[in-house]
């Protein structure tokens, strides 16, 4: 009974938090931190956080449906430098970033300090993206950062687990190691690919052969990534890369346009939902660990030299500044050498505000927290693991200075910062959206035609599917346009067409509630009818 009433009020924070961040512009995780400790230092008692059912509830969904919505071509355009951020970035930051903690912290071993590093090298975008919220990304650095994250938490925490077999064991292999970080990568996305594929392939036999499901088709997207990454671990690679895999992979399997529409639009909410009730848990039980790791804070002083409980404020602000001038060289590389190469001789400057930029973008969050709880209490002789409990500080210390560094300094330094222009994405959208009009036209004449056919009022076929015909001819005459002069004036007429329908349909749902109350329809008719309104203003809006 404890444990549902401690969920229900970790629900209510998750709420609560959407409605204190609107109404005090602070970035959303900063608020859930804060609710989580809030409700410990009020209840008295926090969530038991094990990292092994923390990573198997949270982690699993969040990465599937990254993968899933993320925007496979925009990541391929940029994979290069995808891979220079979740690939060397992470190593770069396991190897600078390891010696420096254990110059400043000598009580702390190398391979523990390495520990440390490895676990502080991910991202997380969810962060990024709410602290951005105020002034958005552009959308192409968003994608490289998205991408770079779906990567480098398995990078991350494959150097974590790496680095602790050194740690226990006292013994380090370069061979072991790589030969490690191989079959987890390899492993872990064919396990995901294998799980989704399958699971596609039986779904649309039974779908087929006796119909869909709409609740049916839901629940097993939801247990999607859940059996891609048991399949992962049951073979010890990545769950972490599986959950990504499954997620790139139902993407490829719902291009084929299978499933019903009603299927399509109810699983987008109930994903929305999801996505959002398990970011928000994740800050929020980060919130609840923080009072009892501040509390260890006299504790775990004297493992170090010093004795002044400071000296922690100076070890996190320390390893943040590191963080970020290790990622700004590293970005500042990347970007010179990948992103902006074009053809010829001549190199672009680099616009050094969006490199800073990309370096104040790597937050840490509570993948970070839980991948550092994961580190063992003893070494392989039975003996205490040594600057665990500092180490946990001093991670919690970095995703929270991370956090406030990042909701402050995104917004202004986002201002008007701009990537090259994307040239020939809004006329590939003109063109795909008169291809798709010529096929419904032609698919409209051919319908006409079968259902007059014997009919003794062919003409009632013909008047109604010109009108609907004509809708279309007109999107086929506005976007033919070739001077520029047109384009905007059709793209402008579209934005006004836009906010007529948002208008009409606003008041005909008002006058569906009035007719509604008065008891002029019933009930279920008001839904129908709310419901088809709905999803036209979805469409508009």
């Amino acid at each position: 009974m404890h444990l549902i009433e401690t969920v229900l009020l970790l629900l209510v924070a998750v709420v609560l938090s959407g409605w204190v961040a609107r109404i005090t512009r602070v970035p959303l995780p900063l608020i859930q931190i804060g609710l989580g400790a809030g409700v410990v230092l009020i209840t008295g008692e926090s969530v038991d956080l094990n990292p092994e059912i923390f990573f198997l509830l949270f982690l699993p969904p969040l990465l599937f449906v990254d993968g899933w919505r993320i925007p496979k071509e925009d990541v391929l355009r940029d994979r290069v430098v995808i891979l220079e951020l979740a690939l060397g970035l992470v190593v770069f930051t396991v190897v600078g970033l390891g010696f420096l903690i254990h110059w400043m912290i000598p009580a702390m071993p190398l391979a523990v300090a390495f520990a440390l590093a490895a676990i502080l090298s991910p991202t997380d975008p969810i962060a990024v993206s709410a602290i951005a919220s105020r002034a958005p990304i552009p959308k192409r650095l968003m994608h490289i950062l998205e991408g770079e994250s779906l990567l480098n938490d398995a990078t991350g925490l494959t150097c974590m687990r790496i680095a602790v077999i050194a740690a226990t064991t006292g013994a380090f292999s370069l061979t072991n190691a790589v030969g490690t970080f191989a079959w987890l990568a390899v492993g872990g996305v064919a396990a995901g690919v294998a799980m989704t594929m399958a699971i596609s392939l039986v779904k649309g036999l039974v779908s087929r052969r006796w119909g869909e499901d709409v609740g049916g088709q839901i629940l097993i997207s939801l247990l999607m990534p859940f059996a891609a990454y048991l399949a992962a671990e049951a073979i010890h690679a990545s769950g972490i890369l599986a959950a990504v895999a499954a997620g790139v992979a139902m993407s490829f399997t719902e291009r084929k346009g299978s499933a019903l529409a009603a299927t399509r639009i109810r699983r987008a909410v109930v994903w929305d939902t999801v996505q959002f009730v398990a970011n928000g848990l994740i800050f929020v039980i980060l919130g609840e660990q923080m009072p009892s790791i501040l509390a260890r804070a006299a504790e775990v002083i004297q493992t170090t030299q010093h004795r002044d409980v400071w000296w922690l404020a100076i070890y996190v602000l320390a390893i943040v500044a590191a963080l970020a001038v290790l990622r700004f060289i590293w970005v500042w590389t990347s970007l010179k050498l990948t992103l902006f190469r074009r053809r010829g001789r001549s190199t672009p400057k680099v616009d050094l505000r969006l490199v800073t930029v990309m370096s104040l973008a790597g937050v840490r969050g509570a993948i970070t927290l839980a991948g550092i709880l994961t580190l063992p209490f003893v070494l392989g002789d039975g003996t205490p693991m040594p600057a665990r409990n500092l180490a946990i500080f001093l991670a919690a210390g970095v995703i929270v200075v991370s956090l406030v560094v990042a909701s402050v300094a995104l917004p202004r330094l986002l201002k008007n910062v701009q990537l090259p222009p994307e040239t020939g994405r809004l006329a590939e959208e003109d063109r795909s959206r008169v291809a798709a009009a010529w096929a419904a036209i032609r698919a409209i004449e051919d319908a006409q035609h079968a259902m007059a056919e014997g009919k003794a009022d062919p003409d009632l076929y013909a008047d109604t599917a010109a009108r609907i015909m004509e809708v279309y001819r007109h999107r086929i005459e506005t976007r033919s346009e070739t001077e520029a002069e047109a384009v905007q004036k059709a793209r402008k007429a579209d934005d006004v067409e836009r906010r007529l329908r948002l208008a009409g349909l606003a008041a005909e749902r008002e006058e569906l509630v009035r007719l509604s109350r008065r008891r002029v329809i019933d009930e279920e008719t008001a839904r129908r009818l709310i419901r088809e309104i709905d999803l036209q203003e979805i469409r508009y809006a």
